[in-house]
């Protein structure tokens, strides 16, 4: 017999396989209910609508990927390294927050995930020198995520040509690119 917790734990981790390769209007409850082990009934029972149950995956995931990284003011292109590892590693959850962002749907950060705290990382780096402080932080972090994910989310062109060099000069040249971006001195 299969505890509550386990069953809901199971539909979420099938519903972010599906929703991360379907997105929430291509995504089928069957399908999800089925690879969870768990009847429809079931699902429903936890998550009342389909939307309901994409977004619980996209709040999870979304804290999950968040939390993943942290911004250290006095390294910030190491933050770069770090959310490109985490897209590489965790590809469901870069793709399931491009889902969420496609469809229009937001997402809540518990506590920690704030992004309100890696903009106060960001300000702590301009106090401390580490970042030019012509920068607005809020401009700026977007920017290092998509350096950190630009290979992950690069035209299929540019992954073919990438395809002869290591990951690893992948992410090397995105940190470098964060710390040209940010004004930092090696």
């Amino acid at each position: 017999m299969h505890s509550t917790t386990d069953v809901r734990s199971r539909i979420l981790l099938a519903a972010r396989g599906e929703f991360a390769t379907y997105g929430l209007a291509g995504a089928r409850i069957d399908r999800i209910a089925r690879s969870a082990s768990a009847s429809k009934e079931r699902l429903y029972a936890h998550f009342t609508t389909k939307a309901a149950l994409f977004q619980a995956v996209l709040d999870t995931n979304a804290a999950m990927f968040h939390d993943a990284v942290v911004l250290d003011p006095e390294d910030v292109p190491a933050f770069v390294g770090a959310v490109f590892d985490h897209a590489h590693d965790q590809p469901d959850i870069l793709r399931m927050l491009t889902w969420a962002r496609l469809e229009g749907v937001d997402y809540d950060l518990p506590g920690g995930s704030d992004p309100d705290v890696k903009l106060q990382a960001l300000r702590r780096a301009q106090d401390l020198g580490r970042i030019d402080a012509a920068w607005a932080v809020e401009e700026l972090l977007p920017l290092l995520f998509g350096v950190a994910q630009a290979w992950v989310q690069a035209p299929l062109a540019a992954h073919a040509n990438a395809r002869r060099t290591p990951l690893a000069a992948h992410r090397a040249a995105a940190v470098e690119a964060a710390r040209r971006i940010i004004g930092s001195v090696r």
